[in-house]
């Protein structure tokens, strides 16, 4: 009898243990989860609740009436909401693709076994490490109409500047603000892209040159192929970073002149911090997120619609 009851003690003991290290990860997961749970839905449910309400800091501390769908309207109705759309799409999708055109040209650039290339690989990362507003302030300098050293080579290159300067024409400021992003992220495209590369089998690439395969061929069909979901990551990251653009506009333009270069992040700014109309941000800031998880919804769909692809 009292074998039968150590047996069932043994497998109970033994049921319990396993149970235990079957939700173990769970248990040790649950504390970072659960902070990051707070950290994330209550600002958001917080913003939500904000944007039907009419609330101004400037006129006290507590939201001052319940206004519905009244500031998504005004946001929408908004003189500078389109502008800013425009522009912000116009970043986000250029930028994206020329910081990959010229990153994955610098990771090929990379692989090749030339003297010196250590060093242009550490010196490469630098602009990542500035930030973003630093980065500003350096451009500012450099788009100096009178000393900047951006200004006198397209001077000594014969290409036209505005007399108003780079930054002072609404031809030439948001294309100015795209060139300080471009500048400091392309190597992030070029050494993420430069270390999937590496991943590449040589084998394979070996055999497509005893083929005959040209270096275009091998990169269209071996390489890009094969480090397909890495870019659509990182692809993907970039955008959404891009599109919620706002330090290098605050330093470079503030969003001018007239609304030639500003984006959905400086209205943020502008209606939160310079009005301080926390209502109208809100609903502001959830229309950005819907339109951005759109786009970015659209582009998971294409980009992983194939299986093999996950």
């Amino acid at each position: 009898m009292s074998i039968i009851i150590s047996d069932a003690h043994r497998r109970k003991a033994s049921k319990g243990g396993s149970m235990f290290k079957r939700y173990l990860p769970y248990i040790l997961i649950a504390p970072s989860v659960i902070m990051l749970l707070a950290l994330i839905a209550y600002p958001l449910l917080f913003s939500l609740r904000s944007s039907f309400y009419f609330w101004n800091l400037q006129m006290g501390a507590e939201p001052q009436a319940f206004v519905g769908w009244d500031n998504y309207i005004q946001a929408f109705r908004g003189f500078d909401f389109f502008p800013a759309l425009r522009n912000t799409l116009f970043i986000a999708f250029a930028g994206t693709a020329i910081e990959f055109v010229l990153g994955l040209a610098i990771a090929l650039l990379l692989l090749r076994a030339v003297p010196g290339m250590n060093v242009v690989r550490a010196l490469l990362i630098l602009p990542t490490t500035i930030a973003p507003i630093v980065a500003g302030f350096l451009f500012r300098y450099m788009y100096n109409p009178e000393a900047g050293i951006i200004t006198w080579v397209m001077h000594a290159l014969g290409l036209p500047v505005p007399p108003e300067g780079l930054l002072g024409s609404p031809a030439t400021a948001l294309l100015s603000v795209m060139f300080a992003d471009i500048w400091q992220w392309t190597p992030f495209f070029a050494i993420v892209l430069y270390a999937s590369l590496l991943a590449v089998p040589d084998e394979i690439v070996e055999a497509a040159r005893l083929d005959r395969a040209s270096a275009w061929t091998i990169l269209w069909r071996i390489k890009l192929p094969l480090i397909k979901r890495t870019a659509i990551i990182i692809i993907m990251l970039r955008f959404m970073q891009l599109f919620n653009t706002f330090d290098t506009v605050l330093v470079l333009t503030r969003g001018g002149p007239g609304m030639s270069s500003r984006t959905i992040g400086y209205s943020l700014y502008e209606q939160g911090m310079v009005n301080f109309n926390i209502g109208m941000v809100s609903a502001m800031t959830w229309i950005t997120v819907i339109i951005i998880n759109a786009i970015i919804g659209l582009y998971v769909f294409f980009a992983f619609r194939n299986k093999e692809d996950w």
